[in-house]
């Protein structure tokens, strides 16, 4: 059994910790806040575009764009969004299994995939099991903006015009609530317009074509690379609030064991402490029968 020092060390040392998982708990609190906001503004706009260039590629008869065209997928590639840091529950391990899934059912679908990293432990997780990237977009995180996520659809995009991948991918968690993520697996490339749900015996919407300046083509050459941007950023944007609300989840839990774990420990200190206090008094009280 641990003696009485041993275990007012145990004691101390767990505050210690639930001071720590208090104030990571406290910062994520913050952070959530901003990225939540930010999350919520740009959904509107991104589903929006989407459904704009869905109408306009339905009603466009003969004219397409590159990013849309479908052909058959040899080469694919995965973007795989994780954090730069742990402390946050599932968040991190939930893409990387969901990752490794997607790769291992359709290694025989695919002859060639190669996956892209954003976040350190996702770009650690593969290299510890060998697995070839092609690129890790290393601190990112720290400027996430419109403009990074810009140059990353840029990159894929030029990949994909040039015929290096026929297929892009990205893994990711979508931001549901502080204490609900759900990893989503969402193709890239070949452009994928959102289209809404209707109702089982709606009728189709009838398909009254616009007049467009300066035209049909020069319209989707604007939106299309812009809504592939917007994707990619809206990817980021919901995988930094899920890590927050996953964080402050953890943290959360985190301190309440903490404080568990100080309420067991210091009913075992008063028990050892007592004990040993009977002991002693056990002691004299013999010692002074003796000298009778």
């Amino acid at each position: 059994m641990a003696t009485v020092k041993e275990m007012r060390t145990r004691i101390g040392s767990v505050k210690s910790t639930q001071k720590i998982t208090k104030a990571l708990q406290m910062v994520a609190a913050a952070k959530l806040r901003r990225a939540q906001d930010a999350i919520v503004a740009a959904r509107p706009y991104a589903q929006m575009l989407d459904q704009i260039i869905a109408d306009l590629a339905a009603r466009s008869e003969g004219v397409a764009h590159p990013l849309l065209t479908q052909r058959p997928v040899r080469k694919a590639e995965v973007l795989v969004l994780t954090s730069d840091r742990g402390l946050a529950g599932g968040f991190n391990s939930n893409v990387l299994r969901r990752t490794s899934r997607f790769l291992y059912e359709n290694e025989k679908t695919f002859e060639q995939i190669q996956v892209s990293t954003i976040g350190r432990k996702g770009n650690d997780f593969f290299r510890r099991r060998g697995t070839s990237i092609r690129k890790d977009f290393a601190g990112l995180y720290s400027r996430v903006s419109y403009r990074a996520a810009a140059e990353i659809s840029q990159e894929l995009a030029s990949s994909f015009l040039k015929g290096d991948v026929d297929a892009v991918y990205v893994v990711y968690n979508e931001f549901l609530s502080a204490i609900n993520q759900r990893v989503e697996v969402v193709q890239l490339l070949p452009f994928q317009a959102f289209v809404p749900a209707k109702a089982e015996n709606a009728a189709a919407p009838a398909m009254v074509d616009f007049k467009y300046e300066p035209g049909q083509p020069e319209v989707l050459e604007k939106l299309v690379p812009q809504a592939l941007s917007i994707k990619v950023y809206r990817a980021l944007l919901e995988s930094v609030a899920s890590e927050h609300g996953a964080r402050m989840s953890a943290m959360e839990n985190a301190t309440s064991n903490a404080s568990d774990m100080i309420g067991r420990l210091t009913l075992l200190y008063n028990r050892t402490r007592q004990a040993a206090i009977t002991k002693e008094l056990m002691e004299i009280v013999s010692g002074a029968e003796a000298l009778k």
